[in-house]
């Protein structure tokens, strides 16, 4: 059974094998592998194949940290706009309501000022009117007193 399988599993590698340098073709036939080869940094990694797969090697296990690093930019960006927006809407909320509120009072204060000073010029207007339609005529000069008391009688 072991000899059996052996052809199966040669077939299966030669057939690896073959897509491989078929990947292999085509990824180097790329125009931008192309244009990155023909370039000074292309050809130095070319000259030096250690350095080179260090740096493939640096740069595929440093993809996770730094796919989680800009994951977390971006999630706490969104938190604070979240916030942000969740913030100025109480932010808004409170600040109007507040407003409504002093308006309110405003409009309570204003109707007791104005009722108050109609109040006070009523009450003055009348004392006023009291105090110069009741007055003792003075009996120095009756007929200027006659004439100013017949004036006050007319006018109102």
């Amino acid at each position: 059974m072991a000899k059996e399988e052996l052809p199966s599993v040669s077939k299966d590698l030669q057939e690896l094998q073959k897509k491989l340098s078929f990947l292999i073709k085509s990824f180097q036939n790329n125009s931008k592998v192309v244009a990155f080869m023909k370039s000074p940094v292309g050809q130095y990694l070319d000259r030096h194949p250690v350095l080179a797969l260090s740096m493939l090697v640096f740069m595929a296990m440093s993809a996770v940290p730094v796919g989680f690093f800009l994951l977390l930019v971006v999630l706490s960006t969104l938190a604070a706009l979240v916030g942000v927006i969740l913030l100025e809407g109480l932010v808004i909320s409170v600040g109007g309501l507040t407003l409504l509120c002093i308006l309110c009072g405003l409009v309570f204060i204003s109707l007791a000022i104005s009722g108050t000073i109609m109040m006070s010029y009523v009450m003055v207007s009348s004392l006023v009117n009291h105090w110069f339609s009741y007055r003792p005529l003075a009996k120095q000069n009756p007929s200027v007193n006659c004439q100013l008391g017949m004036k006050g009688h007319h006018q109102e």
